[in-house]
C-alpha cells in the first residue's frame, strides 16, 4: 500500500522524465526547537571553533528529517504522491528571554505519472558512497563492538550506549535489550521510575528505525513473546507510536495461544499516523471476525436448586468452576464467559472501538 514514506521528495520544479499530471497545493511543515538546543550548541564552542559540533549536526539532522517527515504526510492527505519546489529555512526565535530554533519546509503537492512501485524503489533506495569518510568507518566499527559485545552478554547500556545504538539504528541488539529489560518489568523489587527510565530509552531507539522495521521488530516479538508482562509494553510502544498494522492484527487472531490473540485485540483498539479507504473496509472486516471468532468459552448449564427441584441457570468457567448467571466474573479465575478479565479489552469492546474508529475515518475521507 502507498504511504507518506514512498512520495518522492525534490527541491527542483519538475521531475526528469516524469510528466506531471496535477499540481495541488502548497504543503508547509514547521518543527520549533526548545532553548535546550540551543544551550547545548553553545556549551559546545570549542567543538565548533574545532570545525564541527557532531551533537549539533544530529539534532539538525533530525529536525530536518522531522519536517520532511510532516511534509510528506500533509501531501499524502492530499492524495499527492511528490512534493516538487521543496525549500527548508532555518530561523532562530527570541523574546522574553527564551530562545527557540525553527526549521520550516515548503514545497508543492502534486500528482507524478508514475507507478507507485517505482516510486518506491527511487525513495527506498540504499544510499552508495565512492569514497567513505573516517567518521563513518568509526560508526561502523562502534557499531560491530557493540553488536560483539551484545552477542557476548556483556554490553553495558549506559547513556552513551543508548544514544549509539539509537542514533545510528542498530536493530542487531533488539532482542539483547530486550533481555535486559525482562527483569525490570517482572521483578517486584525493581521501582516504578526505573522500569519509566529504561522504557523511556527503549521507545527512543525504537522510534529512530523507518516503520516498516520497527513494526516488524515489534509484533514479531509480540507474537512470539511468552511472557505476558514484556509483551504489555511492548504493546504499549505500538501504541505510544502508533504503529497500528492491520495485516500484523489479523496475525496475532490466527495464533493459536488464546493469550497471543488477546493481545490483537488489545493493539486493534490503537491507532496509526494515517489511515484510508482500504483501512475502512480492513475494519469492518476485523470487527466481524473477532465477533464470530472470539465467542464464549465457558458453558452455559442449570443445576437444581437446594431444597427446591426447580433447576436455576449458571456458567461453567473454562476453569472448571460453576458461577451464577448474575456473576460476570469467575469466583476463582475472575475472567469472564468468554476468558477475559476486567482490565483486558474484550471482544465487544474491540468492536465498538472499530466502529467508532471507522465512523471518524469515514466523515473525512473522500
Amino acid at each position: 500500500m502507498f504511504n507518506p514514506k514512498n512520495i518522492l521528495v525534490t527541491t527542483t520544479s519538475t521531475v526528469e522524465g516524469i510528466q506531471v499530471k496535477q499540481y495541488l497545493k502548497p504543503v508547509t511543515a514547521h518543527i520549533v526547537a526548545g532553548a535546550g538546543m540551543m544551550s547545548d550548541f553553545f556549551a559546545s564552542f570549542t567543538d565548533v571553533f574545532g570545525g564541527r559540533s557532531s551533537s549539533y549536526q544530529k539534532k539538525l539532522t533530525s529536525l530536518y528529517n522531522e519536517a520532511i517527515a510532516r511534509l510528506k504526510l500533509a501531501a499524502y492527505e492530499l492524495g499527492a504522491n511528490c512534493i516538487i519546489g521543496l525549500t527548508i529555512d532555518f530561523d532562530e526565535l527570541s523574546g522574553k528571554g527564551k530562545e527557540m530554533f525553527m526549521i520550516t519546509a515548503i514545497g508543492t503537492a502534486c500528482i507524478i505519472e508514475q507507478s507507485e512501485k517505482k516510486i518506491i524503489q527511487i525513495t527506498d533506495s540504499q544510499e552508495k558512497f565512492k569514497n567513505v569518510a573516517l567518521d563513518r568507518l568509526q560508526i561502523l566499527d562502534s557499531k560491530k563492538n557493540i553488536i560483539a559485545k551484545a552477542a557476548e552478554g556483556i554490553l553495558v547500556l549506559s547513556e552513551e550506549v543508548w544514544n549509539f545504538i539509537t542514533t545510528n539504528q542498530v536493530h542487531e541488539v533488539f532482542p539483547y535489550i530486550l533481555k535486559k529489560f525482562h527483569p525490570f518489568v517482572t521483578n517486584a523489587n525493581v521501582g516504578t521510575e526505573e522500569v519509566k527510565a529504561f522504557y523511556k530509552y527503549l521507545l527512543s531507539y525504537i522510534e529512530a528505525f523507518p516503520d516498516q522495521l520497527r513494526t516488524e521488530l515489534l509484533y514479531e516479538r509480540i507474537a512470539s513473546e511468552n511472557d505476558d508482562a514484556l509483551a504489555f509494553y511492548l504493546c504499549d510502544i505500538v501504541k505510544d507510536l502508533h504503529l497500528l498494522d492491520l495485516n500484523k492484527v489479523e496475525m496475532l487472531f490466527h495464533l493459536i495461544e488464546f493469550q497471543k490473540q488477546k493481545r490483537g485485540l488489545r493493539i486493534i483498539t490503537y491507532d496509526k499516523n494515517y489511515y484510508d479507504k482500504e483501512d475502512i473496509q480492513a475494519l469492518n472486516s476485523l470487527s466481524d471476525y473477532i465477533l464470530s471468532t472470539f465467542t464464549e468459552r465457558g458453558t452455559r448449564s442449570t443445576k437444581k436448586q437446594m431444597l427446591s427441584s426447580k433447576e436455576k441457570e449458571i456458567w461453567i468457567c473454562e476453569c472448571g468452576k460453576s458461577n451464577d448467571m448474575d456473576l460476570n466474573y469467575c469466583q476463582n479465575c475472575v475472567r469472564d464467559i468468554y476468558g477475559f478479565k476486567s482490565n483486558e479489552v474484550t471482544p465487544a469492546k474491540a468492536a465498538i472501538n472499530i466502529k467508532n474508529k471507522v465512523g471518524l475515518i469515514s466523515e473525512l475521507v473522500s
